[in-house]
């Protein structure tokens, strides 16, 4: 199976929950995602407005949208849907399973479940900065691997924004303990 990621935000979202990331061999398990379409104004691409920042949102699916949060964090996306149309996937966390060694180097942490758990921190443990917004992640640095069947993956208001905040496209990987933050118990999707 491979992932299309031509489709809208929304359904690769989930399917993102238990794919396989991992940059220059560095990465591990997504469990935690929330998605962003050119509809949406708490999006990037709100409107469709292309800008020197958000430029690689505008790419075909399958490329990484690598920007800065509050001028300190980088963040990592995957972009979905038909070029020219706004689309990505944040990635909020994943289960580190390879690498971890310079995952710890890279945090000063010893805590693997702190390692990947928020975007800022899964850039910073997986090495993701500017360098790799643009690039396709079909392939080097990037190896993206579809997840297994059968998943169960919960659904939630998404984190940290203030607009659109209560729509539940938030997705993560039930009883996951490496998501940045829990879900509430009645949020299964």
């Amino acid at each position: 199976m491979t992932l299309d990621l031509t489709r809208s935000p929304h359904e690769v979202a989930p399917d993102l929950i238990g794919a396989q990331l991992y940059v220059a061999g560095v990465g591990g398990v997504i469990v935690e995602v929330e998605a962003y379409d050119h509809e949406d104004p708490a999006a990037h691409g709100f409107g469709n407005r292309r800008t020197e920042r958000n430029a690689s949102m505008f790419l075909v699916g399958g490329h990484a949208y690598v920007y800065r949060s509050y001028g300190i964090h980088w963040c990592l996306n995957v972009v979905c849907g038909e070029e020219g149309v706004a689309g990505a996937v944040l990635l909020r966390a994943l289960k580190p399973t390879r690498g971890v060694h310079e995952m710890r180097e890279r945090r000063g942490l010893d805590d693997i479940r702190l390692f990947c758990a928020g975007p800022g921190r899964l850039c910073q443990a997986l090495g993701v900065t500017r360098a790799e917004d643009g690039l396709p992640l079909d392939r080097p640095p990037f190896e993206l691997r579809p997840a297994p069947p059968g998943l169960e993956i919960v659904t939630g208001p998404r984190i940290g924004i203030t607009k659109a905040a209560d729509l539940p496209w938030r997705y993560g990987l039930a009883r996951s303990r490496y998501l940045s933050r829990p879900f509430r118990p009645s949020s299964s999707g």
